[in-house]
Order: structure tokens, then C-alpha cells, then sequence
């Protein structure tokens, strides 16, 4: 009887909280500055691209949540190396990229209807194309066989950002942890800042 009623408490427990959570979906999008970090690289420079997708928003106290969606985000580099399997490249990096992060975010209240958010986490992501070139003339694809880049990735995030009422400003960078390099022994991984403006439904 009293594992019962305790399976009854813990269940009303979990509707309650059910009930009372937040879910929220919106539309974020912005301006990326990413680069490639890592003990091989000499002579490397940010490269500028865009972040867009569907961000979701699980709200399960008052000022804490958790933070996922699905971007399409370009990443990339401008570097000046001889890598083994094109040679010596003189231009740009250009990779194509399906990402999801899962941040955990803690909000604090600056004005009534304004919020300050901390959110930091996980993330995976997925190359989905893109294009190594110099000179306006591309070289070689960024992913597949014969690409430079192995088309998955993850890592870590973290960022700062303001709450206006259904409107928000983000502030990240993530960096990854994974060699990307499609070649062995090579040490490239992916780091990216981003600015980003929302919409919450």
C-alpha cells in the first residue's frame, strides 16, 4: 500500500510539473565568425557566415530551462596551408552545417518583461556541403571522400544573452572537440562566434 501511494505522489509530482513547464518554440537568426583551432594550424584568419533555424525552449522552473533547436550554420576558416590531400590552399574554408544544441540556460530578471539569460552545453552537428576555394575558383569539396573535413562534429557552447518580452539577443561562441580533419593525425577542430536576434512565439 505505501509503495503506492508513494508511486502516486511521484506521478502526481511529474504532471504537476508537466503542467506548470513552459514550452516554447521561436525563430533565431544572425551572423557567425568562425575559425579553426588546433596544433597544426600557423596561419589561419576568421571567416564571416550566418546562423539560421528553429530554436525550442523547455522552461521547467522560473528561471531556469533547457535550450535545443535545429540551425543551419556555415562554418569555415580563411587559411594559408598545405594540407596532404589538395596541397597548399591559399583561400577559404566554406563548410555547410546542420547543428543542435542542448544548453541548459538560467534566466535572472533585469526590469519587468527583461531577462538576463546564462546557457552553456553540448552541441552536435552535421556537414551538409560546402566549398574549398581560392581566388574565386573552388578547389575541392569541404565533406565527402575525397573532401577535407569529415562531416561530423561536436562540442561545447556557451553564451549570454537578453530577454524583451517575446524578443531576444544572444551572444555565444562554441568550440568543438572533435578533429575534423579527413586526413590522419590531423589535428583541426571548429570554434565559432555568433550573434544572434530571435523571435519567441
Amino acid at each position: 500500500m505505501k509503495k503506492i501511494r508513494f508511486v502516486a505522489v511521484v506521478s502526481m509530482l511529474a504532471i504537476a510539473t508537466a503542467v506548470s513547464a513552459q514550452v516554447s518554440l521561436g525563430v533565431k537568426g544572425g551572423v557567425n565568425m568562425s575559425n579553426f583551432w588546433g596544433e597544426e594550424l600557423n596561419s589561419k584568419n576568421a571567416k564571416f557566415g550566418f546562423n539560421i533555424g528553429l530554436a525550442a525552449e523547455y522552461e521547467f522552473a522560473p528561471a531556469m530551462a533547457i535550450q535545443s533547436g535545429l540551425f543551419f550554420t556555415t562554418k569555415g576558416t580563411k587559411i594559408d596551408y598545405d594540407f596532404p590531400i589538395i596541397g597548399e590552399v591559399d583561400g577559404t574554408v566554406n563548410s555547410l552545417n546542420l547543428q543542435i544544441p542542448v544548453h541548459y540556460a538560467y534566466k535572472t530578471d533585469i526590469t519587468p518583461g527583461t531577462r538576463m539569460v546564462f546557457h552553456g552545453g553540448p552541441y552536435v552537428a552535421y556537414g551538409v556541403g560546402g566549398k574549398i576555394s581560392s581566388g574565386g575558383v573552388d578547389l575541392a569539396d569541404t565533406f565527402g571522400d575525397d573532401g577535407l573535413l569529415k562531416p561530423y562534429d561536436a562540442g561545447l557552447g556557451l553564451g549570454v544573452g537578453a530577454e524583451f518580452g517575446p524578443f531576444l539577443v544572444d551572444l555565444g561562441w562554441d568550440m568543438g572537440l572533435l578533429k575534423i580533419a579527413n586526413y590522419s593525425n590531423g589535428d583541426v577542430k571548429n570554434q565559432n562566434a555568433y550573434l544572434s536576434v530571435g523571435y519567441k512565439f
